[in-house]
């Protein structure tokens, strides 16, 4: 028995013949480093283009401010590349949120910035996978929906940001406003090479605490002076202490100091907390809280904490289960076997499940080894994946619900 309608397998057949590939080796070879904003820039404009064909209205959204500390300790504004939103059929009355990110990790000084073919059907190449095979193949599966007669009662909004890779921190409030009111989302982080998805995931809070101490000779009058650089490592131990199996701690890095004969007076302290629930991150900005104030008492320092939990953690609801289910159900009838599994990282999927939409966050391409120079994509899950991507969206479309 036929598994798919006549219109479900014109719809994945146009969804796989879209020109992915060479999408994917144009992209790739623009650097698009979060902080190369001239590249930022090229791509969103060329992203602009290739989803102008769909039939709605395409923006670049200006980042929202901001701050960083710096070595000296002071705060500074960062810049960052605008956003790519779609907005189509904003009042039909299933409404849809598919997003992306044009950025990767490689600055436009690193010498990752060519693609390769490692082997037959892989390709080598920077953001290949992590994500511009996924911005492609998105597209592709938008472009047969919007050929099909699925795509009438059909509404949705692409969100394409700029910042992804350092935590989303311009395009969050972004991502708020445009899941506002979705049924369900999918985001289009790469599969593991096997195709199994990311399931539940955990969030995660970067912080900069900067510790203000007094300077001193080292020799003279050592007393006199308050060692920034002691009081630092001494919060990084405290905080370590707060690790357990729902609260991952890293005390990243220390920066200060200066000659051996003078005591320091400036240090900042880098660290990243990885809680698996929302209790974790409750203990952890206690623990935070509790920490910083004792180590300024035992050490006569001030200190000045800056950041926040960026990304909360994203359980698996009974509503993401279902979506789970649709993507599930599409790709067994198309041949393909869908699992997932919990996994640590987090992505934009996190803002999204925060606002209470389901998301499935990894519908991209099969690919691995992610930043880092022997990142991979498998070029044949860009059909695959275009194709169920497109069945997935068109089952909810004629279900009218999860």
């Amino acid at each position: 028995m036929p598994t798919l309608s006549a219109a479900e397998t014109a719809l994945v057949e146009h969804a796989r013949a879209a020109p992915m590939l060479d999408q994917v080796l144009a992209w790739s070879a623009i650097n698009s480093g979060t902080r190369n904003l001239v590249g930022v820039a090229t791509m969103a404009g060329l992203l602009a283009d290739a989803f102008a064909a769909l039939p709605g209205e395409v923006t670049l959204v200006d980042p929202a401010p901001v701050e960083t500390v710096l070595a000296d300790g002071s705060r500074a504004a960062i810049d960052h590349g605008r956003h790519l939103l779609v907005t189509v059929r904003p009042a039909a009355p299933l409404q849809l949120l598919f997003t992306g990110h044009m950025d990767t990790v490689f600055p436009a000084d690193h010498p990752f910035q060519t693609s390769v073919w490692r082997e037959q059907g892989v390709l080598n190449g920077p953001g290949v996978a992590d994500m511009k095979g996924g911005i492609a193949l998105l597209l592709a599966a938008l472009q047969a929906v919007e050929a099909s007669p699925f795509a009438a009662d059909l509404g949705y909004q692409v969100m394409i940001g700029a910042d992804e890779e350092t935590g989303s921190l311009s395009s969050a409030a972004l991502i708020a406003e445009v899941a506002r009111g979705k049924l369900a989302a999918f985001t289009y982080e790469p599969a593991l090479p096997d195709g199994t998805l990311a399931g539940a995931r955990g969030g995660t809070g970067n912080f900069s605490i900067a510790i203000h101490g007094k300077s001193a000779h080292a020799g003279r009058n050592p007393d006199d002076g308050r060692n920034a650089v002691l009081a630092a490592a001494d919060l990084a131990l405290r905080l370590a202490e707060a690790r357990s199996p729902l609260l991952a701690v890293n005390p990243a890095k220390i920066e200060g100091g200066g000659p051996n004969n003078v005591v320091p007076d400036l240090a900042i302290l880098r660290v990243n907390f990885r809680p698996k629930d929302d209790a974790a991150i409750a203990t952890a900005q206690a623990h935070l809280e509790a920490s910083i104030a004792a180590v300024a008492a035992a050490h006569d320092v001030r200190i000045d904490c800056h950041g926040g939990f960026n990304r909360p953690p994203k359980p698996i609801t009974p509503q993401a289960a279902k979506l789970f289910d649709v993507v599930k159900a599409a790709g067994a009838d198309l041949g393909l076997s869908i699992g997932w599994r919990d996994t640590g990282g987090v992505c934009d999927g996190n803002n999204i499940a925060a606002s209470g939409v389901p998301v499935v966050d990894t519908m991209g391409v099969r690919g691995g080894a992610i930043h880092s120079s022997d990142e991979f994509l498998i070029a044949e899950s860009l059909p695959e994946r275009a194709a169920l991507s497109a069945l997935a969206i068109a089952r909810i479309v004629q279900k009218g619900s999860l």
